[in-house]
């Protein structure tokens, strides 16, 4: 006997109410694939990406980990992002964290969790960097989408784009559980003239 039959049976409902909506729409997404958007968030299950900014399958490119950390040694992360800016040319790159977040959380505390302990020091560096001796989890939260929004524009993948004219922003946003809300957090990184010179990439020197 099927598992999780009730699953299969909503998947059944879901298709059969969209096709009544639009006959076309499966066969339209299937025939390709051009989200103007990549969406790098949390994989906490609360935080549904399409649903939070009300846009249909195939509007979104998706990218999903623990505290939305991006890290340049998660070639999982790159190969989304590469794939995005690249093969998809999407316009916006947005960055979104979520108040409460359990990864933050867990990075503030001094009890070991097992694996994940590797993967929380992306927020604990985040957390040390800031300089703050007082700070609460939804602070750590906001600097955090603020440090993975650097992170992105600082891969060669977004300063390769750049350098050949693509146009590519970069936003860093935060939702909110308890009012199904978004925030912008005033974070636009559309050029490498916003970055630290430090990371700015130049022409290459190479013959």
């Amino acid at each position: 006997m099927r598992e999780l039959k009730h699953l299969f049976e909503n998947n059944r409902r879901w298709a059969a109410e969209v096709s009544d909506r639009d006959p076309d729409f499966f066969k339209k997404l299937a025939a390709q694939q051009a989200p103007p958007y990549l969406w790098i968030g949390c994989a906490d299950s609360r935080v549904p990406a399409n649903q939070i900014v009300g846009l249909a399958p195939g509007e979104v490119f998706v990218h999903r980990n623990v505290a939305n950390v991006v890290s340049h040694t998660d070639f999982n992360c790159l190969s989304v992002l590469q794939y995005a800016v690249e093969v998809l040319k999407v316009r916006h790159v947005i960055v979104c964290g979520h108040y409460g977040c359990g990864g933050v959380a867990a990075a503030l505390q001094d009890v070991p969790f097992g694996l994940i302990d590797n993967w929380l020091r992306h927020i604990k560096d985040v957390y040390e960097a800031s300089r703050l001796d007082d700070i609460d989890t939804n602070k750590l939260c906001e600097l955090n989408v603020a440090a993975q929004v650097r992170n992105v524009c600082h891969t060669t993948i977004v300063q390769d784009a750049w350098r050949r004219g693509q146009d590519l922003s970069v936003h860093g946003w935060i939702y909110s559980l308890e009012d199904g809300l978004l925030r912008d957090l005033d974070l636009c990184i559309s050029s490498p003239e916003l970055l630290a010179s430090i990371y700015r990439m130049g022409e290459s020197s190479a013959a």
